[in-house]
């Protein structure tokens, strides 16, 4: 083999006097040497923090499932034992969200929009106006199955009609009501620790201050809690039809012109007559009051019939009789107003006394019979149909040849 010089530059060597050489032997060839290089220490690092960030971030997303979870299932299920039944009220303008609201101010839920999303996942709420029984502190579930239980399965319908007195009422809520009781509610109507805000201090009896109405009536309800019920209803229709001013500006209080009101609500069978005999008996007030010596006394018959029922007299008794009987509410013997109301006024009664009609224009045929037109009161009243209308007059002679009128044609 010739041998090659070292120091001569490659472009001098013959290639054909290069060596033969064998690159089939070459170990770095080998399969199991490539691709194997060892990584360096820097190179592993990002992939090692990888891992432990996202095992990190599925350790708190866990816990913070598991956190939001406890106090989720707090806020449907509130810790303890639930409180006791109290009342809860749906008007009819109420959503979802108001009554989650006073849910929540009522503490009946512990969270208002907890309790939307808990409604809206359970298939929601059709909401029934009406009163429900539902535990403070309760499931969330418990208070909305509550609330889809139509008023009617927990609650007694109970209808006081106009014109009941208060031995009325209490015969209507014991009959309605197993658990409630007639003497009871008159008990608490009567004895004087349950207050109307127009009752005078001297008056103990709610008579004609409880407003006649529909009531949907708890199972949870004593007969006091009944009654103030009543009381504020008719607190809020007086305060509607404003009841203090007007009544001052037609010399009266509040609580006279409920005893008024009663009288009307007794009297008056028909809508149109209200206002009139409103005016009647503010005529013979006002009249009294200008003549002292020579008063002018209601002669309302329905005082007098209330009065025979307070003193337990026999209701046979013919009412001519009656009128001869002395008492508070005989108003044939005894001048100025009754000293209580006579029965529950309605918002129409409480109106008219409030708003007396007019008296007759000189042009009413009233008034044209008379020799001074001018001086046309309205001061008499009788039946003058089978309806109940009444035909009004301003003399007695007038009212007289009235009533012969309506006992001639059956009235009387």
């Amino acid at each position: 083999m010739t041998q090659l010089d070292p120091l001569l530059p490659e472009a001098q060597i013959d290639p054909d006097s290069r060596p033969a050489v064998d690159w089939s032997s070459d170990p770095w060839d080998a399969t199991d040497q490539t691709g194997s290089v060892e990584r360096l220490r820097g190179q592993r690092r990002p992939l090692k923090w990888l891992i432990w960030a996202s095992m990190a971030i599925a350790v708190v997303v866990i816990l913070v499932a598991g956190a939001v979870g406890w106090w989720y299932l707090g806020k449907i299920n509130p810790e303890g034992e639930p409180g006791d039944v109290v009342s809860f009220t749906i008007n009819a303008a109420d959503d979802l969200e108001s009554i989650a609201l006073r849910l929540a101010d009522e503490g009946l839920v512990s969270d208002p929009g907890i309790f939307e999303w808990y409604v809206e996942r359970e298939g929601g709420l059709e909401l029934t106006p009406g009163y429900y029984e539902i535990r403070p502190r309760d499931h969330m579930g418990n208070v909305l199955g509550r609330l889809r239980t139509p008023p009617g399965q927990t609650y007694t319908k109970v209808t006081f009609p106009e014109g009941f007195t208060l031995s009325k009422m209490a015969e209507r809520l014991d009959t309605s009501v197993d658990r409630l009781a007639a003497d009871r509610f008159l008990t608490a109507a009567t004895d004087g620790p349950i207050r109307a805000s127009w009752q005078p201090l001297t008056v103990t009896s709610l008579e004609g201050l409880l407003f006649p109405d529909t009531y949907q009536v708890s199972n949870a309800e004593s007969e006091g809690q009944v009654i103030e019920r009543m009381i504020a209803m008719m607190e809020r229709v007086g305060d509607q039809e404003d009841i203090v001013n007007k009544s001052a500006a037609l010399g009266r209080k509040p609580y006279e012109t409920l005893i008024i009101a009663s009288m009307i609500e007794r009297e008056a069978r028909v809508p149109e007559d209200r206002a009139k005999i409103s005016r009647v008996i503010h005529n013979r007030l006002f009249f009294s009051v200008i003549d002292p010596n020579n008063p002018f006394p209601l002669q309302i018959d329905a005082t007098v019939l209330y009065g025979r029922d307070q003193a337990g007299i026999d209701p046979e008794t013919p009412f001519r009789e009656l009128r001869q009987i002395d008492g508070p509410y005989n108003t044939y013997l005894r001048p100025g107003l009754p000293p209580t109301p006579i029965a529950a006024p309605g918002r129409a009664s409480i109106e008219a006394a409030l708003n007396p009609a007019p008296n007759p224009p000189a042009g009413d045929p009233i008034c044209a019979e008379l020799a001074n037109p001018t001086e046309c009161f309205y001061f008499y009243y009788v039946l003058a149909d089978e309806n109940g209308g009444h035909v009004f007059a301003s003399e007695l002679w007038q009212h007289e040849r009235n009533v012969e009128l309506a006992r001639q044609a059956g009235l009387l």
